[in-house]
């Protein structure tokens, strides 16, 4: 792990910035922040890293030129609760994307992507951990975009910022900056006002929302339409003969 000498970075009093050259992943080392103590909005950002992952263990490709950080949070509610945090991220991203790009096709996937052109830009990783009587201690949210490459063996079509049209001048740092003043805003409603009105906002731009889709869960994978998101952020797919499955965790796909 190597120090960024480069923290000319303008972030709000809230987040707690850790500037990074490269490190085998941001989310190793704000875990291992985290278990220190390291307080809420402790932000790690790296340019590269060596190490990086996705979702179900997957490597996650991160060359320089792309967005790398994860954010430590010490919301005071349910573990169960704070997964819509992810929701949140996903819509600071997007709406990030918008203000510093020009006029993209931005949609989301359940459970925590963002879409270009109905191509996977950016990726959102959650990991908790409760303390023994139950309540959270800290929550990870990790995020990587792709701003100048993207993997073209990925399982989800894959884009990027510059290949949909945004200009060389847009750049990773740029586009932190805006997450971070869009993500506190989602952030304030939350608290304030709950999840009800991201809900509503994640499900204006869903991806495939009212289509059939294929969910590859933990141990099946199963085809439906997706119908909705219920209030706590779950899936809610419509099998063959109507009936309704809720469906906590997992990925979907178009069929086949």
């Amino acid at each position: 792990m190597t120090q960024n000498e480069n923290t000319d970075i303008r972030l709000h009093p809230a987040y707690r910035l850790v500037a990074l050259d490269s490190v085998t992943s941001t989310m190793e080392e704000a875990r291992k922040r985290a278990e220190d103590g390291a307080e809420d909005g402790t932000l790690i950002w790296a340019r590269e890293q060596t190490a990086g992952r996705g979702r179900m263990g997957r490597t996650w490709a991160s060359p320089r030129g792309n967005l790398y950080f994860t954010l430590i949070l010490r919301p005071d509610c349910a573990p169960a609760q704070a997964a819509q945090l992810g929701f949140i991220a996903a819509l600071a991203l997007g709406e990030a994307i918008g203000s510093v790009a020009p006029p993209l096709d931005v949609t989301y996937k359940w459970p925590n992507d963002v879409l270009l052109s109905n191509r996977k830009a950016a990726g959102i990783l959650l990991e908790s951990h409760a303390l023994a009587d139950g309540h959270l201690d800290y929550l990870l949210l990790g995020c990587g975009v792709n701003v100048g490459t993207f993997p073209k063996d990925a399982a989800f079509p894959a884009t990027s910022l510059r290949y949909e049209g945004t200009p060389a001048t847009v750049t990773e740092v740029e586009l932190l900056e805006a997450f971070s003043r869009f993500f506190l805003s989602w952030v304030n409603r939350w608290l304030e006002d709950g999840f009800a009105r991201a809900r509503t906002a994640w499900l204006d731009h869903a991806a495939f929302r009212g289509e059939r889709i294929e969910a590859r869960l933990p141990k099946e994978t199963i085809n439906g339409i997706f119908k909705d998101l219920d209030e706590d952020g779950h899936l809610l797919l419509e099998l063959e003969g109507g009936e309704e499955r809720r469906i906590a965790a997992g990925e979907i796909f178009p069929p086949g």
